[in-house]
C-alpha cells in the first residue's frame, strides 16, 4: 500500500450522516425539532438537516436505540485507494445487510459498526467556523431581551462519539483504512480523530466502554450564546438531563449536551479547535483530568454510561 510518511494514501474527508434505530420514531422526531434541526419524514424513516440545508442523521424504527451505520464521503479519485486500504487491512465487507445500498463501500469496522465510504460532497468546513459577536460596545446594552432571542438552529454537523470496547484498536483500524488521524487522546478512555482535508479538532471520537454503542452527535452553532440558549429552548421542550454548559479542553469548544429519550446525546458546540488541511496537529496524551472540560458543572454519572453495554 503506498503510503506518505507512513500513513494510508487516502483519506475521507467528511462524514455524511451518521443513521440510529431508535423504538419510537414520533419521540425522535419531537427531540430533534426541539433541538432546532429540520425533520422530514420518508417511509420508514426520518431524515434530519442542520441549516447547512445537508441531511446529516436519518432515524429508522428499531427495537432499541443503536448505531445503523456510519456514512463517510472521500474525493471521488481516492475511492478505489480506500477500498484497497480496506482490503490490505483484512476489513470484512457487508453484504446482503439491512441498509446497505449499491452506492459506496460498506464494511464492518472492528467492533462489528457497519460503516460505509462513497464519494459525496465535502460537509465538513474549509477553513475554522466564524462565530456570531456577541459583545456589544460601551455605552449600549449587550444582550438580547430574553423576549427576543430567536430559536437556536444548528448550522451543521460537527462530530460523533461512539463507545468501544478497544480504543486503540479503533484508532488503529480507522487510521489504516480511512485515513483518520489522531488528533489528541487520554489512554484508553478517549480519543479524537479527524481528517487531513480540513477537518474540526474531532471529526469521528472514542470512548472506552464494556462494548460498541452510540454515545453523542455535535451539532455546531455560531456563538457561546446559542450553547446556552439551545440549553434553556431544550428544557421548555421538557429536556432538562444533560451536562453543561462548560468548556472542553481537547477540542478547546463551549458545549452543552442534552439528554436524548434513549440515554444518548446531542450537543451544542461552538468554537472547535480546527486543524488545516495538510497541516500536522500536535497529537498529545493526557490525563483524564485535562482531557475532558476546563470548566463547568460537575459530570452527572449518567454521562458516560454505555446504555447498550
Amino acid at each position: 500500500m503506498n503510503k506518505d510518511n507512513g500513513r494510508p494514501k487516502a483519506a475521507v474527508h467528511s462524514l455524511d450522516h451518521y443513521a440510529l434505530t431508535v423504538p419510537d420514531l414520533a419521540q425522535a422526531e419531537h427531540f430533534l425539532t426541539a433541538f432546532g434541526l429540520a425533520v422530514t419524514r420518508r417511509q420508514g424513516r426520518l431524515d434530519v438537516a442542520a441549516r447547512d440545508g445537508h441531511v446529516s442523521a436519518r432515524f429508522f424504527a428499531g427495537e432499541r436505540k443503536a448505531l445503523a451505520y456510519l456514512s463517510f464521503n472521500c474525493f471521488a479519485g481516492d475511492l478505489d485507494a480506500i477500498r484497497g486500504q480496506l482490503l490490505a487491512a483484512g476489513a470484512r465487507f457487508a453484504g446482503g445487510s439491512p441498509h446497505v445500498t449499491a452506492e459506496g463501500l460498506w464494511f464492518f469496522d472492528a467492533d462489528g459498526n457497519l460503516i460505509q465510504v462513497k464519494a459525496g460532497p465535502k460537509t465538513s468546513p474549509g477553513a475554522k467556523s466564524p462565530l456570531d459577536e456577541v459583545h456589544g460596545p460601551a455605552d449600549a446594552r449587550g444582550a438580547r431581551f430574553r423576549s427576543g432571542v430567536k430559536a437556536v438552529r444548528p448550522r451543521r454537523l460537527s462530530h460523533v462519539l461512539l463507545f468501544t470496547p478497544g480504543v486503540s484498536r479503533a484508532l488503529a483500524f480507522y487510521g489504516r483504512t480511512l485515513g483518520l488521524r489522531l488528533s489528541d487522546r487520554s489512554g484508553e478512555g478517549i480519543a479524537f480523530t479527524h481528517a487531513p482535508h480540513g477537518c474540526d479538532h474531532h471529526l469521528v471520537a472514542f470512548a472506552g466502554s464494556a462494548a460498541r454503542g452510540w454515545h453523542h452527535a455535535a451539532w455546531d452553532v455560531a456563538s457561546i450564546d446559542e450553547v446556552g440558549q439551545g440549553a434553556a429552548q431544550m428544557a421548555a421542550a421538557g429536556y432538562k438531563e444533560g451536562w453543561g454548559t462548560g468548556r472542553h479542553v481537547l477540542g478547546s469548544n463551549f458545549f452543552h449536551y442534552v439528554r436524548d429519550p434513549w440515554g444518548s446525546f446531542c450537543e451544542y458546540s461552538a468554537d472547535i479547535d480546527y486543524i488545516s488541511a495538510g497541516r500536522d496537529w500536535p497529537s498529545g496524551d493526557f490525563p483524564p483530568e485535562d482531557s475532558l472540560y476546563q470548566w463547568g458543572p460537575d459530570v452527572p454519572p449518567y454521562f458516560t454510561h454505555n446504555t447498550e453495554a
